[in-house]
C-alpha cells in the first residue's frame, strides 16, 4: 500500500470517527454490551453460575466464553468500543467548543437583503433614522439579544445558552462515561461479616467471599483499616416487619480510634474511600466443646437461616470436630426466643435462647470443596442429638462436652469503594443543567434597518429562528410591534 492511499484510508476514518452518527453506533454497541453483561452470568462475580451453566449447557457456554461474554466489561471488544466512543464523542465536540467560543467573540453579521427572510415586517416611525436605529437597540437589548451596529443596520442574534447547554450537556455526558469506567476500574464491592465484639480489617483477604475488584485495582489500594462492632441492634414494628437495624462502630487506624459512629439502612459509614452499607444481621452463638478437659473448639459460629424475613424458622449452623477418630459434626438450629417458637410466633429478641444439636460421626470430608455452613453426610451417622440452654453445658458418650456460654450478634456490610462516584454525581448534574436550555432556547437572528423617508422613518424588520420556529412568529410579531412603538 502506497503512503498516499494509506494517509487517504486513515484520514477516511477519522472523518468517519469524527461523526456524531458513529459516535450515537459505538453507543448503542456499548448498550448492548451492557444488556449482555446484565443478563449472562460474569466469571469475575458469579463464577458458581458460570460454572452451573457449563454443566447444563455446556454448547451454549462454550459460545458464550467464544464471544467474550462471561466477562464482558474486561473483553478486549468492549473495551475497543468504549476508547473508540471516547475519541469519538472528544473529536466532535472540541471543534463544536472551539466554533462556540470563536461565535461568541464575533460580534453580530449585517445583511443586506431583509426582504428574502422568513420573517420580515416594516412600519413608519416619526423622527430620524439614527434615533430610531438607538431607539431599537435599547429595545432588543432589554430582551437580552446581542446588538451590534454596522452600516445604517443593527444585527442582533440571542439564543447562545442553547449551544451552551448542548456542549455542556454532551461533555457532562463524555465526563459520565469516563467516571464509570474509571470507578468500575479503580473500584471494587464486596461483603464482610463482622461479630460484635470483634474487628474487621478493611483488606483482600478479610473478606467473606474474594470481592469483585475493577480491572486495573491492586493490593495496594486497600485501606487496611480496621472497624469495631460495638454492638448491634434491631427493632420491629408490632406486625414483625424491621424497622431499623443499626451497628454501632468504631474506626481504628493501627491502635488509635479515629471515630465511632452507626452504620444504618442507606447511612452508610465512609472512611478513606470506603464504603461500608448495612446488608444484614444474624445470631453468633458462643459454642464450647472439650473432650476430657482439652478444648477442642470455642468461640461464636456465624448462624444461617433459610429465609431471613421469616423470623418464626431457627438458625442452623455447625461446628466440625476433625481431631477426633472418628471425625465428629454437629449440627445446630438456634431458637433465639424458644418460648415464641413453641407459640409459633416470631422470634424477635433473645429472651429463652436455646439450641438443639444433632451429632454425627464418620468422614466429615474436609478435602473437599464445601460450605462452612452445612455438614456433607455422605460418610457420616447419625449419633446423638439433644438441647442445650443459655449457660449450660451437655455430656455426650466419649468425654465430649458442648457448652452454650453466650449468645452474641452479628452483623455483615457491604464494602464498596468507587472513586469515580463523584465525577459520575457532578457530571448527572451538569448534564441535566445543559439538558434545559437545549430544550427550552433556541438561536434567534434578527436585523433592523432605519431607511429616511421624509420626515419620518421607514423601519424594516427581519429575522429567523434556527429552532422552534413557530414560536419565533409570535415573539416576531410582539418584538416589531414594540419597535414601531
Amino acid at each position: 500500500m502506497s503512503p498516499d492511499t494509506l494517509s487517504r484510508s486513515v484520514a477516511s476514518v477519522w472523518r468517519t470517527l469524527r461523526s456524531m452518527r458513529t459516535a450515537l453506533i459505538l453507543l448503542l454497541v456499548v448498550a448492548v454490551a451492557a444488556l449482555f453483561g446484565s443478563v449472562v452470568p460474569q466469571s469475575n462475580t458469579t463464577p458458581a453460575a458460570v460454572e452451573s451453566l457449563y454443566r447444563d449447557h455446556p454448547l451454549q457456554a462454550t459460545i458464550y466464553e467464544t464471544l467474550g461474554l462471561f466477562d464482558v466489561y474486561g473483553s478486549w471488544w468492549f473495551t475497543l468500543t468504549y476508547v473508540l466512543l471516547l475519541v469519538s464523542l472528544v473529536s466532535c465536540l472540541i471543534p463544536r467548543s472551539r466554533g462556540l467560543v470563536r461565535g461568541i467573540r464575533r460580534r453580530p453579521q449585517g445583511i443586506q437583503e431583509l426582504e428574502s427572510l422568513r420573517h420580515f415586517a416594516e412600519g413608519t416611525i416619526p423622527g430620524g433614522a439614527d434615533d430610531a436605529l438607538e431607539r431599537s437597540r435599547r429595545v432588543l437589548r432589554r430582551r437580552w439579544f446581542r446588538v451590534a451596529r454596522e452600516d445604517g443596520v443593527l444585527a442582533a442574534d440571542k439564543g447562545r445558552a442553547r449551544e451552551v447547554g448542548s456542549l455542556l450537556f454532551h461533555w457532562s455526558f463524555f465526563l459520565l462515561l469516563v467516571g464509570v469506567i474509571y470507578g468500575k476500574g479503580f473500584g471494587f464491592t464486596g461483603q464482610a461479616t463482622v461479630i460484635e465484639g470483634e474487628a474487621w480489617t478493611e483488606a483482600h483477604a478479610s473478606y467473606d467471599l474474594p470481592p469483585a475488584e475493577g480491572r486495573f485495582f491492586s493490593e495496594s489500594m486497600h485501606r487496611a483499616f480496621r472497624v469495631r462492632v460495638l454492638g448491634f441492634d434491631a427493632s420491629y414494628h408490632p406486625n414483625g416487619v424491621p424497622r431499623d437495624f443499626v451497628s454501632r462502630v468504631e474506626v481504628l487506624e493501627g491502635d488509635r480510634v479515629v471515630r465511632r459512629d452507626e452504620i444504618r439502612v442507606n447511612a452508610p459509614l465512609e472512611h478513606e474511600g470506603v464504603k461500608l452499607y448495612q446488608l444484614g444481621y444474624g445470631w453468633a452463638p458462643v459454642i464450647e466443646v472439650r473432650q476430657e478437659g482439652r478444648l477442642l473448639a470455642s468461640g461464636p459460629s456465624v448462624f444461617m437461616t433459610d429465609d431471613p424475613s421469616d423470623l418464626s424458622r431457627p438458625w442452623r449452623g455447625v461446628v466440625k470436630l476433625p481431631s477426633l477418630r472418628p471425625q465428629v459434626g454437629l449440627e445446630f438450629r438456634l431458637l433465639p426466643d424458644a418460648r415464641a417458637a413453641l407459640a409459633g410466633g416470631a422470634m424477635l429478641e433473645a429472651r429463652d435462647p436455646f439450641l438443639l444439636f444433632q451429632a454425627y460421626r464418620g468422614d466429615l470430608r474436609l478435602t473437599a470443596a464445601q460450605s462452612v455452613f452445612r455438614l456433607d453426610r455422605r460418610d457420616l451417622e447419625t449419633w446423638r442429638g439433644g438441647g442445650i440452654a443459655l449457660g449450660e453445658t451437655v455430656r455426650l458418650p466419649g468425654g465430649l462436652e458442648v457448652s452454650f456460654p453466650e449468645l452474641r450478634e452479628y452483623t455483615r456490610f457491604q464494602v464498596k469503594r468507587d472513586p469515580g462516584l463523584g465525577l459520575i454525581l457532578a457530571s448527572a448534574v451538569a448534564l441535566l443543567v445543559g439538558l434545559l436550555p437545549a430544550l427550552y432556547s433556541s438561536r434567534r437572528r434578527l436585523w433592523v434597518r432605519a431607511v429616511p423617508d421624509g420626515a419620518r422613518t421607514r423601519l424594516q424588520v427581519g429575522g429567523f429562528a434556527l429552532q422552534r420556529r413557530s414560536a419565533f412568529d409570535d415573539e416576531f410579531r410582539r418584538l416589531v410591534g414594540e419597535l414601531v412603538r
